[in-house]
């Protein structure tokens, strides 16, 4: 192998974009890389292994040509338009979810370089001599030219669908927890205010200091006066007013000094009441003695003149659980100290009375919460400024003591009388008020604190599963930072953290000091002064700004945001709820983490509601958001779309004539097609109501959108949803006649839209009543489908496959009739295969006499069926290219063999299955004896819907792909336990192949030449030693999982297709992909690679005038490849070699280190080799495609590493596996995304990358075959094809396809070793023979333009340099 430079120091030259291709050795296990003086080594050659022969300097023909250049008509268009055509190709179904593919700035081009070296040679007064070949100088030169070459570079095959492997995340996204959506799922029904004061009367326990604290519930009981008598009455009013501030619908009851008999009475009346809900017990006890250490409390006796303590147990009796305590009084916490003690006591007496009688019914005692005043030995405040209940005011009414509690801290706010703090204006309810803006600035901030300090499941059991308890944690948050100024340490069961000294405290300080400041100007005001104006708090919008600039940051490292419960409460604001709503969609927008953080906080009751708002301009807010909450939990959204008539706001979105005011309206529509979508999946009640909605005719009218493919993808899918298992459904679709539109989809250009089709259709299937209609839509829809087993996306065609296996289960016995056929005229045709099987025929074959073909084809019962052509389908996918489409083409087959086997016909069908097998072994192998394949009278072409026949094909798939690729013993290795064994299938597919050989290894040659002169140089080459031979391992796509052999799987087979599209809507759409994120390690790596390349093109290109000169005879390294060479390919930039042998294996070298990367199989079938080898996407993260002699093209990533399949496909669906004929030939356009592809065929056929699609069949027209391919580079629309006769053929892809040839040369008389046209410098276009002849061509002339002869009797390979004058056979 050979480095041709122009330089000396060939070993420190990087790696260029210049290079020979085409590269054919012929060394038994060697590479050598041969370098000269005066020649870099980042000039690249792709040659013969051995010496090179000749070497030709292009320079010399040039000048003949510029005098007589006469414009061709191919190339008729100006640099403008071929400009706007490639632009727009490059652009065209380029991905699903995005506007546009994977854009890659690219490096300067060789233009740009060649233009400038041009202008320093035109500076120095030399003769200018850059003028591109073929009249494309003008043309490739334009500014427009360099311009468009220079922005955008598009790489291909990185889709997620080949970077996942089309298949769902192995680890699903977090779950939000089960009882996010239950609104108050444990509600207090009943509260019982227990207030034991003995006004007048001080326990004995308690000394009072003087003066004191007095007030309870914010009334003086020392101002009880003959003329208010009932004070203590009052007291309790006041309480149970300030209670039902926190829930009103809880049922209170005051209990004013109890006695022990009422408390007994009340409680068990209580609990009784409740049934098995919370009941809130509420104990002031400033008027008894302290709790004991026990933790008894005290109430009196019936005539008040004695303390009865209540022991906890006898209380837990009473009361049982669930139940909330509030305990106010001091050594509260003695209480909860002991609680638990006597709960444990209770719940052993339950498990001892459950194993006597386990029909017994037994009290809940357990799901009790505790809040407690203060510690076990301390004292409540006695300030006389502070209420005596403190803990109870901070309770129920947090405003009043949190403007109280602040102006006695602050010393500036002495003017301020506590008379003047009770009338601050407003009320809780009222949020424009300075009463209310407090109340809602509190409710945040509590909620706040509590979300950022609490774990997350404690959290949603205090502050979100009932209202009470909500409300009393929030402010049990101000009662621990008040009474903690003051001496004591309020505690709780569960046990929370410690919030008072929280960051956000101070800013409720703020928000209490600006009303506080305000209130004397406010006081006047309503006295008749000078008015004034309330200046509201900026406290949300500030939080809004901080919480806007979390997102700014990109969410590091997935930190909870401190601020979402904030943003929560901004909902409920009219003036903030637009922001709010858009910051929480960029929210939402980061992935499910974040859905399940808003879950949890409790969004989703308000985006319920936010439903029923007309605004337009929160539509497309709201439809974002619920697009994000519903891919996370579908299920639990679904019955409030439904209770709230909620799905009504998406189906409107869908109509056709339905407009937003917004830019991307179509994705919008799309994201309502996904909600309704998951809204109908596998529920019933939603699918009646969306088809009465008449969801189904919108869904129709946006399946020939052609502007959003997200919108046709989920239009399917949303149809899909809403006929699964509903028959009504599909009758209405039938009506509509929606199958027949959803089939015109199987030529749509993106792959997840056909996929969504397919989808759509299978659940189409399955109405109850198998009527004549029935069937015959069914089998409409089957015939339209079968085209696309030829679909070059793998996600499209296993698709295809849940479809088949539907289909299959429905058609079963008609299925089982189709394969038990092709079993027996498998055996007839084994059996008549070889002459020396005919004189043998009624020998017996495993106990059994083998009686000869004795069956007419023309009277099989499956002829010319849907089943039949279908079943013949499955047997050639299941031995797929792609290793998940075969294993689950061979699910199906082995479910019908199987079926077989458990049929009457079990014993016929074992026995042909073991003859099959038996006569498959003894089978010679390929080229000994000429067996058929398959059947060649019959067509297995697709019948036409009505029965008759369709227009037959010559030579199409189904007539001769099938049996050129599998074989029915092929599709039996699940079947016999011989899973896991590529030899088995190989060497079936290898003998299968063996019957056509003989006719095409001698392609048709021009009349008087000899047959050997249109055969390959290399035909009478001997293989290497298979006993040598070391299979390498055959690289598996992504979250492929191996079938095990007997696994025998239910039909029909389940599809992840909707969760992998669900995908879509969990992962991040507001923000650049990581590779374009500037300050990403992709992105960094990348602008990396750039400027490598951009410096390697800078360094080598001015080299590029020497090479013709220079002597190439310099070894510049040499290693050992293991097997024998038979293509190599460099990459353009990387110091990488990939080198394939002559079976299946490929070696990636780094020829600068002499070291192997990576050795794995392309897992050809036996009697197949690598035809080409190619680097794609090199200016990026280079791919490695490769193609076989069986028509197969597979694309492998990480090929330096963990080698994996990215995709594969049978770009040549007529191919023979062989290693005597051209085999495939192919040529790639990296700015066009198109892999030109022929071979042994009788067309060259053209595929697209972006799409996936064979785009263009342009007939060869030649019955020779193509030896080799080349085409323009830049705009790609011009190719030349090389062929087995000598011919040279050039073609315009802008013509239609039967005037696509332009020109034609017939001076070459024998095989096209090589015909290549250069990707830059003068675009030089050069063919080679087998005899030695080297002609060099201009597309505008009649005749070559320059020829030589290299030395030698048989030419086997031709290189050409892609930049430099320079050539190597």
């Amino acid at each position: 192998m050979a480095l041709i430079s122009s330089a000396p120091s060939a070993s420190s030259q990087p790696s260029s974009q210049g290079k020979i291709n085409g590269t054919h050795a012929q060394v038994d296990g060697v590479s050598s890389f041969v370098s000269l003086p005066d020649s870099p080594s980042s000039s690249k050659v792709q040659s013969d292994s051995r010496p090179v022969k000749h070497g030709l300097d292009l320079h010399h023909v040039r000048s003949a040509l510029a005098e007589n250049a006469v414009p061709s008509s191919a190339e008729g268009s100006t640099a403008r338009e071929e400009s706007s055509s490639r632009q727009a190709l490059a652009s065209r179904g380029n991905g699903i979810h995005s506007g546009q593919r994977k854009r890659l700035q690219r490096a300067k081009t060789e233009q740009e370089f060649t233009r400038e070296l041009a202008a320093e040679v035109e500076d120095n007064g030399a003769e200018q001599t850059w003028e591109l070949r073929h009249g494309w100088d003008e043309q490739y030169n334009s500014e427009e030219y360099l311009h468009l070459l220079s922005s955008a570079f598009y790489m291909y095959y990185t889709d997620k669908r080949h970077e996942t492997g089309c298949k769902p995340k192995e680890k699903a996204h977090p779950k939000p927890p089960r009882d996010w959506s239950l609104r108050d799922k444990t509600k207090t029904v009943s509260a019982a205010l227990v207030v034991c004061l003995n006004l007048g009367v001080d326990p004995p326990d308690v000394i009072k200091p003087n003066p004191s604290a007095m007030t309870e519930c914010w009334i003086d009981p020392t101002t009880m006066t003959m003329a208010n008598p009932k004070i203590l009455e009052a007291i309790g009013k006041k309480l149970q007013e300030q209670f039902e501030s926190l829930s009103i619908k809880t049922r209170y009851k005051q209990y004013l000094d109890p006695s022990f008999e009422e408390t007994r009475k009340f409680c068990t009346g209580l609990r009784r009441n409740a049934k098995e809900e919370r009941v809130l017990f509420y104990y002031n006890g400033h008027g008894v003695p302290l709790p004991t250490p026990s933790g008894e409390i005290w109430v009196f006796n019936r005539d008040y003149t004695q303390y009865i303590p209540i022991a906890l147990y006898d209380l837990q009796t009473w009361l049982g659980g669930p139940g909330l305590f509030i305990y106010d009084c001091s050594h509260a916490g003695n209480v909860i100290a002991n609680y638990e003690k006597y709960v444990q006591k209770h719940e052993d007496e339950n498990r001892e009375h459950r194993a006597r009688d386990p029909e017994a019914q037994l009290q809940n005692y357990g799901n009790n919460i505790h809040l407690a005043a203060c510690g076990k030995t301390e004292q409540l405040p006695t300030n006389p400024d502070l209420p005596a209940d403190l803990f109870t005011c901070c309770l129920t009414t947090p405003i009043d003591i949190s403007l109280r509690f602040h102006v006695m801290q602050n010393p500036l706010h002495h003017h301020i009388t506590f008379e003047d703090l009770a009338k601050v204006p407003g009320k809780a309810s009222e949020r424009r008020s300075p009463m209310g803006e407090l109340n809602w600035i509190l409710t945040a901030i509590t909620d706040t604190i509590a979300w950022n300090a609490l774990p997350r499941e404690l959290f949603r059991k205090l502050f979100r599963q009932d209202l009470m308890v909500a409300a009393l944690f929030r402010n049990y948050l101000i009662a621990e930072r008040i009474l903690r100024a003051y001496g004591c340490h309020p505690t709780t069961i569960p046990q929370i953290p410690s919030t008072h000294d929280h960051s956000l405290w101070e800013a409720w300080d703020l928000a209490v000091d600006m009303v506080v400041s305000q209130l004397p100007a406010m006081l006047a005001s309503a006295q008749g002064g000078e008015p004034y104006e309330y200046k509201p708090s900026n406290f949300f919008g500030e939080q809004l700004t901080a919480f806007e600039h979390y997102l700014q940051q990109g969410a590091p490292k997935q930190e909870v945001p401190t601020q979402l419960p904030v943003v929560l409460q901004v909902l409920l604001s009219q003036a903030h709820r637009l922001k709010a709503l858009v910051l929480l969609t960029k929210f939402l927008d980061l992935g499910p983490w974040a859905v399940n953080l808003a879950l949890t906080i409790g969004i989703f009751p308000y985006v319920v509601k936010l439903l029923q708002s007309p605004a337009i301009e929160l539509k497309p807010i709201m439809i974002f958001i619920w697009a994000r909450i519903i891919a996370v939990a579908p299920q639990e959204a679904q019955n409030d779309l439904l209770r709230e008539s909620g799905f009504t706001y998406f189906s409107n979105v869908l109509v056709p004539g339905y407009t937003i005011p917004i830019e991307n309206l179509l994705e919008h529509k799309a994201m309502s097609a996904f909600v309704i979508a998951l809204f109908c999946r596998n529920f019933q009640q939603a699918q009646h109501v969306c088809l009465s909605a008449g969801l189904m005719d919108s869904c129709l009218e946006h399946l020939q959108n052609p502007e959003n493919p997200l919108l046709r993808q989920w239009s399917c899918l949303c149809i899909s949803m809403l006929w699964h298992d509903y028959p009504e459904a599909k009758w209405v679709g039938i009506r509509s006649l929606a199958h027949h539109r959803l089939c015109a989809l199987v030529i749509d250009p993106v792959p997840e839209v056909r996929a969504a089709a397919i989808h759509a259709l299978t659940n189409f299937l399955g109405i109850p009543d198998l009527t004549d209609p029935v069937a015959q839509n069914e089998e409409i829809v089957a015939s339209a489908l079968m085209v696309m087993t030829t679909d070059g996306n793998a996600m499209v065609r296993r698709e295809l496959l849940i479809f088949y296996s539907a289909f299959v289960k429905r058609y079963r016995n008609k299925f089982m009739v189709a394969a038990y056929e092709t079993l027996v005229e498998e055996r007839e045709h084994l059996i008549g295969a070889s002459s020396w099987f005919e004189e043998e025929r009624r020998t017996k074959i495993n106990g059994s006499i083998v009686t000869g073909p004795s069956r007419d084809a023309e009277s099989k019962i499956s002829e010319d069926t849907i089943q039949g052509a279908m079943w013949y389908q499955l047997i050639a996918m299941s031995v797929d290219a792609h290793p998940e489409v075969a294993q689950t083409a061979s699910i199906i087959v082995d479910y019908i063999h199987d079926a077989l086997l458990d049929s009457p016909l079990a014993s016929q069908t074992q026995q042909i299955i073991d003859n099959i097998l038996d006569l498959s072994q003894q089978r010679p192998g390929p080229g000994s004896r000429a067996p058929s394949a398959a059947p060649s009278a019959r067509q297995t072409h697709s019948p036409t819907p009505n029965g008759g026949h369709a227009a037959p094909k010559s030579e199409g798939y189904l007539s001769m792909g099938i049996r050129r690729t599998a074989s029915v013993a092929a599709a039996l290795k699940y079947l016999v336990g011989a899973a896991g064994s590529s030899d088995n299938l190989a060497s079936t597919m290898g003998q299968r192949a063996s019957a056509p050989q003989k006719r095409l290894s001698g392609p048709p040659g021009r009349p008087g030449i000899p047959a050997e002169w249109s055969a390959p140089p290399d035909q009478h080459d001997t293989a290497s030693s298979v006993g040598k031979y070391q299979k390498a391992r055959v690289p598996k796509p992504k979250r492929f999982e191996e079938r095990t052999a007997r696994e025998i799987i239910d039909l029909p087979l389940p599809s992840d297709f909707l969760d992998y599209t669900i995908e879509y809507f969990l992962e991040p759409q507001m923000k650049p992909n990581e590779p374009d994120e500037p300050g990403s390690d992709d992105y960094n790596q990348r602008l990396w690679r750039r400027v490598r390349n951009e410096r390697i093109l800078a360094t080598t290109q001015p080299l590029k005038g020497a090479a013709g000169t220079s002597r190439w005879d310099i070894d510049a390294g040499f290693f050992t490849n293991g097997s024998q060479p038979f293509k190599m390919s460099f990459h353009q930039f990387e110091d990488y070699l990939a080198i394939s042998d002559d079976r299946d294996s490929i070696c990636v070298w780094n020829w600068r280190d002499k070291s192997r990367i990576s050795r794995f199989s392309n897992g050809n079938p036996k009697g197949s080799k690598i035809n080409e080898t190619r680097f794609i996407n090199e200016d990026d993260q280079a791919l490695l495609i490769t193609g076989s002699s069986d028509g197969v093209v597979k694309i492998f990533r990480n090929y330096d590493k963990e080698v994996e399949l990215v995709t594969a496909y049978r770009a040549l669906t007529e191919m023979v596996p062989s290693t005597r004929n051209a085999g495939l030939v192919f040529d790639w356009q990296q700015g066009q995304g198109k892999l030109l592809v022929a071979g042994d065929v009788k067309v060259i056929r053209v595929w697209n990358a972006a799409t996936e699609l064979c785009v263009n069949d342009i007939p060869a027209r030649s019955g020779s075959c193509i030896t080799s391919l080349t085409s323009d580079q830049v705009a790609g629309s011009i190719f030349a094809a090389g062929y087995g006769d000598g011919a040279v053929r050039v073609f315009d892809q802008r013509l239609k396809p039967a005037l696509a040839q332009v020109k034609v040369w017939r001076e070459h008389k024998q095989w096209i070793t090589n015909v290549h046209m250069q990707r830059g410098g003068q675009r030089e276009l050069v063919s080679g023979s087998r005899n030695g002849e080297v002609r060099l061509w201009d597309i505008r002339m009649n005749a070559s333009v320059g020829f030589v002869r290299a030395p030698g009797e048989t030419m086997r390979t031709l290189g050409v340099h892609e930049h430099a004058p320079v050539f190597a056979t």
